[in-house]
């Protein structure tokens, strides 16, 4: 017997899947239970709306004055009176006032995803405009300033087949609402919104499976999996058999991608980019929608999927504050990229609305259809470690190292960020326990900044020169010549005479990083700096050793009352290490939380000569507490 006991605990572990709960959870009461929340919030925030005329500038104490704010709450108040079957609410005639709040978007100039959400809100009072309410409230005149919203041409030209002064995946929301405005009639000239959709779908086309948000520089981040739905919801409203047949091996790729990413304990899914934490949680809800309405696209079962789900749904419904009315977004310790900022508070909030209502209106459905009577409390997710190529064929390459071990998780990307240097978008492990990078600031988090003789600071990311990942996935090796310079624009790559060849390698649950430095002639680093920020503030030892007044070794262990990590620096120069305590400054402030440390490594005069290369490597070892045990 304890043979056999040995043997199926080996073939558990040799299966690589986590251990979960055996309970099952009814997926019908969750969904009532996000109806009931978005039914009676939505009824809040609007009955706290007196007046359109003019609109107020704040809705319980949020702002409103941001962008795309009146068309979004106009989609969150549509979705959630549709799907409870009333054009009453709050004892008003919301379609009379969803008309009112697209006039005020109208008349703004607004553009993209106002457009967009106007589109949805008014697709969900029917494509028959002589029967949908929001339509026959209006007079001519207000339709004719409808029709001005509902036109792409404010932010997309079509004479030369580009969004104006916007990201890539903004030619997704174009298509979506030139679909929606060919459903409704609004635009019968079937020609235009044909040649949009194959303009949208490019990013895609020729086998490649993910897209670039600012090309040519190699931008890949969680806007490519939102980019593919929606090129795949616009062909599939205008009939573009042709581009979903085309389109499908991208989104089975990406979806295997996601749940490869995504953390099982509280459904956050992409960990690098402009993932602010709200943003990637209603990611969750809004994919598991989209799987429950493709199944030929789910990486995991049904139940495993409604389980990621409830866990992304019980980290929205803890961060919001029902006294406010509203998400945590700028709470202490909360990061946000600059776009998201107090004047679209209530517009994130209601965005949050409308999204849930939506995904869970798909989702129960997909549920009562397959007959789902229960879900486990915890996904099954199993282990692995994976390179994926976003894109390998170009001279500059991009991709993502995916590892799950147990309680590890992290992602590595090898892309290029928003700006050189930003510490969201090194090649850092992003999600690894204790470390977490603060929001779009210029951090050497985990990826040294190299200031040169003539002030340059460089940085060994923006893609790479070379990727090779190992076969069995255990290590990453990544070679830079062409940096990105710090203060430049992304994609303007700058050969120093430099290179740096760098080897991750996870074991044993401990993830190592090692670079060596080469130079083609003699260099002069002048300031080398690397830091480590981590979410971590107890300290529970501290190390230090000096070889021959050369190089260094400084190892630190800092812990909570679940978690400790010991970070150690090894070098062939001096070091000067520093503990830097972030208090209420942006480089305290993460996606998912505060970060209170940064671990400071700095050394100066680092003497490059040709065929005399340096190495130095820093290691992260964490380890549960005894408490966590």
């Amino acid at each position: 017997m304890a043979r056999l006991l040995a043997l199926a605990i080996a073939l558990i572990a040799g299966a690589g899947v986590i251990t979960r709960a055996e309970a099952r959870l009814d997926p019908m009461a969750l969904t009532r239970e996000i109806d009931q929340f978005v039914l009676r919030e939505v009824t809040t925030h609007f009955a706290s709306i007196l007046t359109l005329d003019p609109p107020p500038d704040r809705v319980l104490g949020a702002k409103t004055t941001g962008e795309f704010s009146w068309g979004t709450f106009m989609r969150a108040l549509a979705a959630t009176t549709a799907h409870a079957g009333t054009e009453s609410f709050a004892g008003r005639d919301v379609p009379q006032w969803i008309g009112r709040m697209g006039l005020i978007e109208s008349r703004a100039g607004s553009k993209a995803f106002s457009q967009m959400y106007a589109a949805l809100a008014l697709q969900h009072y029917g494509e028959n405009l002589d029967k949908n309410a929001i339509w026959q409230r209006l007079t001519a005149s207000e339709r004719d300033e409808w029709r001005g919203l509902l036109d792409v041409r404010r932010f997309y030209d079509p004479v030369n087949r580009r969004v104006i002064n916007l990201a890539e995946n903004y030619h997704g929301v174009a298509a979506r609402v030139a679909a929606i405005d060919y459903r409704l009639g609004l635009s019968p000239d079937r020609g235009p919104l044909d040649a949009l959709i194959d303009r949208a779908f490019e990013p895609f086309a020729n086998g490649r499976l993910f897209s670039d948000d600012a090309p040519p520089t190699g931008r890949f981040d969680r806007y490519s999996n939102e980019y593919a739905r929606y090129v795949w919801d616009a062909a599939a409203q205008a009939d573009r058999t042709d581009v979903l047949e085309k389109l499908r091996p991208s989104i089975k790729a990406q979806m295997n991608v996601w749940w490869d990413l995504v953390d099982g304990d509280d459904g956050y899914g992409y960990c690098w980019g402009r993932s602010l934490g709200i943003v990637s949680y209603l990611d969750t809800l809004e994919i598991v929608a989209f799987l429950g309405r493709y199944p030929e696209f789910r990486p995991a079962p049904l139940g495993d999927l409604v389980a990621q789900y409830a866990r992304a749904w019980q980290y929205l419904r803890h961060d919001y504050k029902d006294d406010k009315h509203l998400l945590s977004l700028f709470d202490f310790g909360r990061g946000n990229y600059s776009y998201i900022n107090l004047d679209r508070e209530w517009q994130q909030t209601t965005g949050f609305f409308g999204k849930a209502a939506v995904a869970n209106a798909t989702l129960a459905a997909a549920v009562s259809a397959e007959k789902l009577t229960g879900y486990p409390e915890r996904p099954a997710l199993a282990n692995l470690m994976r390179f994926q190529y976003f894109r390998s064929s170009d001279d500059r390459k991009a991709g993502v190292w995916l590892v799950r071990q147990g309680p590890i998780q992290f992602a590595l990307p090898i892309t290029t960020g928003t700006r050189p240097g930003v510490a969201d978008y090194l090649p850092a492990p992003h999600g690894f326990r204790g470390f977490a990078a603060p929001v779009e600031q210029n951090v050497p988090a985990l990826v040294p900044y190299l200031v040169l003789g003539d002030g340059r600071t460089i940085v060994a990311a923006d893609g790479a020169d070379d990727i090779q990942p190992s076969a069995d996935g255990h290590e990453l090796r990544a070679v830079w010549h062409r940096w990105a310079e710090v203060g430049k624009k992304s994609g303007q790559l700058i050969d120093p005479g430099l290179t740096t060849e760098v080897r991750w390698v996870f074991a044993d649950g401990v993830l190592k990083r090692f670079e060596t430095l080469s130079a083609s002639a003699e260099r002069v680093v002048s300031v080398w700096r690397v830091s480590v920020p981590t979410t971590f503030s107890d300290s529970v030892g501290f190390s230090k050793r000096e070889r021959d007044g050369v190089g260094s070794s400084e190892s630190v262990t800092l812990g909570s009352d679940r978690d400790q990590l010991t970070v150690t620096v090894e070098t062939p120069w001096p070091l000067h290490a520093d503990v830097h305590a972030t208090g209420d400054t942006p480089a305290g402030r993460g996606a998912k939380g505060y970060i209170p440390i940064h671990l400071m490594y700095e050394a100066h005069d680092i003497h490059l000569k040709p065929g005399e290369p340096l190495t130095w490597q820093i290691t992260l070892q964490p380890r549960a507490t005894e408490k966590q045990r």
